[in-house]
C-alpha cells in the first residue's frame, strides 16, 4: 500500500445489524426490566425499546420489531408478552419469569398504595389536572416509539415494508377496521412480499 494513500473511512455504527451483547443474567434481568417499568409512566415500550436496543446492545433494532411483531399475535398485554419472550429467548423459563417479575413486581406494589391514595383524594381538582399531563406524555412517548421503529424501515429504504405499514394505520386508525380483519389480511401480505422479495435478492 503507498505511504500517501488516505486512510480507509470507518462506517458507522448501524443499530439494525449491530452485533449483540453477551446475553444478561438472571439479576440483570430483573433489573433492567424493573427499571424499565419504573421509568414508563404512560407506557414502557418506548423506555423497553430504548433500554433493550439503545443502552444495553440485547437486540438489533430489527430483531426488537420483529420480536414485538410476534407479540402482538399473543394473548395478553404486548409488554408482558414482550418481557416473556426476551427473556425466554436469551435465559430460557427463568429469564422470562426474571424479565415478567421485574416488569410488573415495582409497579404493582406502587399502583396499590396510589390507588388508595386516590380513592381518598381523587376528587382534588389539581390531581385531575397532573394526570391529564401525564396522559399527554404518554402520546408522545408512543409517537415517539412509533417513529424509532421505523427507523430500520427508512435506513433501508423499505418501500413496501412503509407503504405496508401505513395501510394498517389507515385501516386501523381511519377506517376504524376491526383489527382481527387487518391481521388476515396484512400478515400473509407481509410473508409473501417478504418472500418475494428474499427470493429476488438471492437469484
Amino acid at each position: 500500500m503507498p505511504l500517501d494513500s488516505p486512510p480507509a473511512a470507518v462506517p458507522e455504527p448501524d443499530l439494525s445489524t449491530s452485533v449483540i451483547r453477551s446475553p444478561p443474567g438472571l439479576l440483570e434481568l430483573f433489573l433492567a426490566f424493573a427499571k424499565m417499568s419504573l421509568a414508563g409512566f404512560g407506557g414502557v415500550l418506548y423506555w423497553a425499546r430504548r433500554g433493550i436496543v439503545d443502552q444495553h446492545r440485547w437486540m438489533t433494532a430489527d430483531e426488537f420489531n420483529e420480536t414485538y411483531a410476534l407479540c402482538h399475535f399473543l394473548p395478553g398485554p404486548n409488554i408482558v408478552n414482550l418481557s416473556m419472550v426476551f427473556g425466554s429467548r436469551i435465559r430460557g423459563i427463568a429469564g422470562g419469569v426474571a424479565a415478567f417479575a421485574g416488569l410488573l413486581a415495582p409497579p404493582t406494589a406502587i399502583v396499590t398504595m396510589l390507588a388508595a391514595l386516590y380513592a381518598r383524594y381523587g376528587e382534588i381538582d389539581a390531581l385531575r389536572r397532573i394526570l391529564a399531563g401525564v396522559s399527554c406524555a404518554a402520546v408522545g412517548l408512543l409517537m415517539a416509539t412509533v417513529l424509532r421503529m421505523m427507523t430500520p424501515l427508512l435506513k433501508r429504504r423499505d418501500v413496501i415494508g412503509l407503504v405496508l405499514l401505513v395501510a394498517v394505520l389507515v385501516a386501523i386508525g381511519v377506517a376504524r377496521l376491526p383489527l382481527q380483519a387487518v391481521l388476515l389480511v396484512a400478515i400473509p401480505t407481509s410473508l409473501a412480499v417478504t418472500i418475494y422479495m428474499r427470493r429476488r435478492i438471492s437469484s
